[in-house]
């Protein structure tokens, strides 16, 4: 069984896709929100999340397409298929509004429990930066 496409359409508060790319397409911006801590080097993100003195979870993301102040797609290392996950900026043609669009996959029994996990780190998104 392969994984589904799921796309997620968040409004953004602010109209800087400068702004909106430091959170996304860095280090520094994805550990206000995205994990606990998170390394590049080469294109190469490293993701933690848990406290040292805890469990904690280790996963590894290439980027493999990136344009700045547009979007960046990543891909998970233990991932054999052509999945990946992207965050791009986009503007609405109808209100010009900035928008965060969330591209990711899941299996049909997982797919409800992403969704979640995103809107949850949409929220702390918004909260650790306002956007």
């Amino acid at each position: 069984m392969g994984k589904q496409k799921i796309d997620i359409e968040y409004p953004l508060a602010i109209k800087s896709p400068a702004l909106i790319w430091e959170q996304i397409g860095s280090a520094h911006g994805l550990e206000r929100w995205f994990a606990d801590h998170v390394t590049e080097e080469d294109g190469i993100f490293t993701f933690t999340w848990g406290e040292p003195w805890t469990e904690q979870d280790v996963r590894v993301a290439h980027v493999i397409e990136a344009q700045k102040f547009d979007h960046i797609r990543l891909k998970w290392d233990e991932e054999d298929d052509d999945t990946y996950f992207e965050m791009r900026i986009a503007q609405s043609d109808l209100t010009h509004q900035l928008n965060l669009l969330i591209t990711d996959f899941a299996d049909d029994d997982d797919i409800d429990g992403l969704k979640i996990l995103w809107e949850s780190m949409l929220d702390r998104l918004h909260r650790a930066s306002g956007l």
